[in-house]
């Protein structure tokens, strides 16, 4: 027997794309806790292993819809793009903290606290936006949440371009090597987000 849901399909779209922002601040969340309360390395990194699978899941959810609906509730092409960049900002935070267990470096200095604080900020952005797709009347705002995640990107280029110049003052060639990987890592996780941004930004211009 055929199974129906009762829920439509427009509804399952937005339900899915806030337990993708949802996904991506817990993501943010233990990557902060990793880099702040340094220790049990394995096991925090484990966890952010486990959030990646699970936001790998809400894609691969979000893009079957797609293939299977005539109808949605905004252009395909845009629910695409934002499932894949908010998918990117996990898979971004993920390679952060595999880099920090895969090169055995030491604890993170002031530079990797502080883009980890900018993620968790951008994230939360992000989060709090998302359900004000559902309507008309939240589009407006949503551009509020867009001009702020800006705001935490271009920090974040800040921070990465200061991290550079102390890596090469302050540190020998293969540290160097090895937290370069690290900074650009969170600094895309960042560029991610501001890409989620645009999305918002083009829906909420399109339908306002």
């Amino acid at each position: 027997m055929a199974k129906f849901s009762i829920i439509p399909k427009e509804e399952k779209f937005f339900d899915l794309i806030e337990v993708s922002a949802a996904n991506m601040v817990k993501a943010a969340e233990a990557l902060k806790d990793l880099v702040e309360n340094w220790g049990e390395i394995h096991e925090k990194v484990l966890k952010i292993v486990e959030l990646e699978h699970a936001g790998d899941s809400v894609t691969h959810q979000i893009i079957a819809m797609l293939h299977r609906s005539f109808v949605t509730p905004f252009d395909r092409e845009d629910i695409a793009l934002l499932a894949h960049s908010m998918d990117d900002v996990v898979d971004f935070i993920h390679s952060a903290a595999d880099y920090m267990l895969l090169y055995k470096v030491g604890q993170p200095g002031g530079r990797v606290r502080e883009l980890a604080g900018i993620i968790l900020e951008a994230t939360k952005e992000v989060a709090a936006a998302a359900p004000k797709l559902r309507q008309k009347a939240g589009l407006k705002q949503l551009l509020e949440h867009c001009i702020e995640i800006n705001r935490l990107e271009n920090l974040a280029d800040q921070a990465y371009r200061s991290a550079l110049v102390e890596l090469f003052e302050e540190y020998d060639m293969v540290d160097i090597i090895k937290w370069r990987e690290i900074y650009d890592s969170m600094e895309s996780a960042t560029d991610r987000c501001e890409d989620v941004a645009n999305v918002f930004e083009g829906v909420a211009l399109k339908n306002a």
